[in-house]
């Protein structure tokens, strides 16, 4: 049996059947924004953490300005790991 082409897609309280690529390329799409959107609240907030504690007279957060590692980099150190 060959697998549906299509796909069912939630949009608010209603289900949608689009094809499978267009599906795929609306959450793919929509994954970049969200991601980019993290990125730019997680600089936003180092900036204001900083302020904070300059405002408190309390020395800069050390190791707060760090950035998560890619998904690309942790399959590069668990590969290491396992040898």
């Amino acid at each position: 049996p060959r697998p549906p082409e299509k796909a069912m897609v939630c949009f608010g309280g209603m289900f949608i059947e689009l094809p499978k690529a267009k599906t795929r390329e609306m959450l793919r799409q929509d994954q970049e924004e969200l991601d980019e959107e993290i990125n730019n609240l997680r600089k936003e907030l180092r900036v204001k953490v900083n302020r904070l504690y300059e405002a408190q007279g309390k020395p800069e957060l050390k190791g707060f300005n760090l950035n998560p590692m890619s998904a690309e980099e942790m399959k590069l150190i668990n590969r290491i790991l396992e040898g």
